[in-house]
């Protein structure tokens, strides 16, 4: 891949890199609204298993993110992160929703 910016090709293990992201187009999905607390805890679970794989390596709480002493400020319960954080998350989730609506499943409520 090269880096009109930089003038440089990217390269990964010893290969050129070309990977072009291409997720599910979910543009033509619309959530019910109906879904949007399923949303919510479905992007609770995500930081759940997030911060719960951190702490398998290692991780703990620190005001600020530092890579070397294994430290990240969003190892806290999830209604305690910024909502910047928060609709990371949620982001994921209906993103989540919406392709497995448009690969023709269906959510059921309950």
């Amino acid at each position: 891949m090269h880096c009109t910016a930089t003038g440089s090709t990217e390269f990964w293990k010893g290969h050129e890199v070309t990977y072009q992201p291409q997720p599910i187009d979910t543009s033509g999905v619309v959530l019910p609204v109906e879904l949007a607390q399923l949303t919510e805890l479905l992007a609770k679970n995500a930081h759940d298993i997030w911060a719960r794989g951190r702490m398998a390596e290692g991780w703990t709480y620190g005001p600020a993110r530092d890579d070397g002493a294994k430290k990240h400020p969003d190892l806290i319960p999830y209604e305690g992160l910024p909502e910047s954080e928060k609709e990371y998350d949620r982001q994921t989730a209906t993103e989540t929703l919406k392709a497995i609506m448009t690969l023709g499943y269906r959510v059921v409520i309950p």
